[in-house]
């Protein structure tokens, strides 16, 4: 648009009232910005807080000692799992030691031992179903090992 498109000369003793003004120039990008979020991304937002309120609201609605009794077990839970897995590590340090104190008995290296357990427990994880290491591995541990096997191969990798 050039300039005298947008200008109006009229002359000194026209009547002006009937002038139809020029049309607002389109807002620029950057006031459209300012402007605010669009209708659409309020209404997002709305939806996903009025999701929040109303997961606080049922939170909320419980009685505190309900409240508090659902942490109190929670802590119990993490504390039982911590103790598990500290009694889990002692046991395999001490059967660790049992091997290689038998294996250096019998002439067995520990890297010989230690191999040894790993192929084992590759034979567990890559081999068939049936694989139980004679017998030593209960159907249900089986089970809770099939479900972990993804994420137990790349800790029992040979290297």
């Amino acid at each position: 648009m050039s300039l005298k498109d947008q200008l109006q000369i009229v002359p000194a003793d026209a009547d002006v009232s009937r002038l139809v003004p020029p049309p607002p120039a389109a807002p620029a990008p950057k006031a459209q910005e300012e402007a605010g979020p669009t209708p659409e991304l309020l209404a997002e937002r709305n939806a996903a807080l009025s999701e929040r309120l109303a997961a606080m609201d049922e939170l909320l609605a419980k009685p505190l000692k309900d409240i508090l009794a659902e942490h109190e077990k929670a802590g119990e839970s993490a504390l039982a799992w911590d103790r598990y897995g500290a009694m889990w590590m002692l046991s395999q340090r001490a059967m660790r030691r049992v091997a290689v104190d038998l294996g250096a008995q019998l002439g067995v290296s520990e890297q010989e031992i230690v191999a040894r357990a790993m192929a084992h427990a590759n034979a567990v994880l890559n081999g068939a179903d049936e694989e139980d290491l004679g017998g030593t591995i209960a159907p249900a541990q089986m089970a809770h090992i099939a479900r972990h096997k993804a994420f137990l191969r790349g800790q029992f990798r040979g290297g």
